[in-house]
């Protein structure tokens, strides 16, 4: 799924640190526009994320996982497959935890070291061009909390931008390597948190199981009420637990009218709620 942005002011200056002053532009995520045009920016309550380099453009998927992922007593944070930081940004904004960010694309970390330097967090947040793979086989370190947005593409008609495909499609990584390696990487009382499509979804939360990972809670999200579930917010730990199942609706049925369960968790960073 796309983002939109209000239109910028034509007088309005497109520096990008002046960008990262209080000011008002209207963000605007739909949930289920698959054609608009991106801005080259998204302007947060607290931060702006330039998208321009990336791949993969700000989403209401990348909002949604940032802004449901539970970072109650995460000390330390990996983020998998960054792109422009936005998840990184998002959740260091309401926890005290170290982040570390990683992505295979080298112009995605470029831009997500701009993002993150241009935060008031860049103290507390790195990212790093690495495999997830590659991570998982060269450190020790343990996280409290992973999260990934991941492709999700599988055998699935590729674009003519390599990149484009490189972050929507699993050749990469796949979902059963996105669970054992986190597997490596996460701390024995840690948690994952990833989005995924319906079936894709269900499929990981099996294989997650066969592995002795659990699922802690997962989330069917509707983009509008009569629209069927599209997407699963799931929470995986080692601790063996039991599962809470709930459900979202992102709009109420018109265009931005967001439902109070989206509201509750997006206003600490869409201006307008």
């Amino acid at each position: 799924m796309e983002a939109t942005i209000a239109e910028t002011p034509k007088d309005q200056p497109n520096d990008r640190q002046t960008l990262n002053r209080p000011k008002e532009v209207a963000v605007q995520i739909r949930a289920d526009d698959k054609k608009a045009m991106p801005n080259p920016y998204f302007r947060f309550k607290q931060f702006t994320v330039f998208h321009d380099k990336c791949a993969m453009k700000v989403g209401i998927d990348g909002v949604l996982l940032g802004a449901w992922t539970d970072v109650t007593n995460a000390e330390s944070i990996l983020d998998v497959g960054t792109g422009s930081g936005l998840i990184a940004l998002m959740l260091a904004q309401r926890s005290e935890a170290t982040v570390t960010a990683i992505d295979i694309d080298a112009d995605a970390v470029i831009q997500a070291n701009e993002n993150i330097e241009n935060s008031v967090w860049r103290s507390k947040i790195s990212a790093t061009q690495i495999t997830l793979q590659e991570l998982a086989q060269n450190t020790g370190t343990k996280f409290d909390l992973i999260v990934s947005n991941p492709p999700f593409f599988i055998n699935s008609l590729k674009a003519p931008d390599e990149k484009r495909n490189t972050a929507r499609h699993t050749d990469t990584l796949t979902h059963e390597e996105l669970i054992d390696n986190t597997l490596k990487l996460i701390s024995p009382n840690g948690s994952i948190s990833i989005i995924l499509p319906v079936e894709e979804g269900t499929k990981s939360i099996e294989y997650a199981f066969s592995k002795k990972l659990y699922c802690k809670r997962v989330v069917k999200v509707h983009p509008r009420p009569e629209k069927p579930a599209h997407r699963l917010l799931i929470e995986l730990t080692p601790v063996e637990c039991e599962t809470q199942s709930s459900e979202l609706c992102i709009e109420n049925g018109e265009r931005h009218n967001y439902s109070p369960e989206f509201t509750a968790i997006a206003s600490p960073y869409y201006l307008k709620l």
